[in-house]
């Protein structure tokens, strides 16, 4: 596997067929023998920024960091055995619900999108 192309950037979907993301980054770990083995899949701004690089790249972790609830939190990540397989996409064995929520995500729901007179649909 190639994991510039065959993982990086591609959509994620659940076992239902719902997006859940991109793959804006992978985790990686290292056996006993030093072997690497993909062990998660990060999604979300923080793991794009970082993986861009430059000031770019430190701009948006940074905004990332910030907006996230509690501020700092770590990337979104996916466990890669919770993957059943990847072709044009991602497809994950699990639901979406079963799935924390991006941390950015629930920041503009909270601070932005739940302000809107009728968002709430009380």
């Amino acid at each position: 596997m190639l994991i510039g192309f065959d993982l990086l950037d591609r959509q994620i979907v659940d076992r239902d067929g719902e997006p859940v993301g991109k793959v804006d980054d992978v985790e990686l770990t290292y056996d006993e023998q030093g072997v690497p083995r993909i062990t998660g899949l990060l999604l979300g701004q923080q793991a794009l920024g970082e993986r861009i690089g430059g000031g770019l790249g430190r701009w948006i972790a940074a905004v990332a960091r910030r907006m996230s609830e509690p501020p700092g939190r770590p990337p979104l990540r996916i466990a890669f055995d919770l993957v059943a397989s990847v072709d044009s996409a991602v497809h994950l064995a699990v639901a979406r619900e079963l799935l924390p929520d991006p941390p950015l995500e629930l920041w503009l729901r909270d601070h932005l999108i739940g302000r809107i007179p009728g968002a709430r649909h009380e």
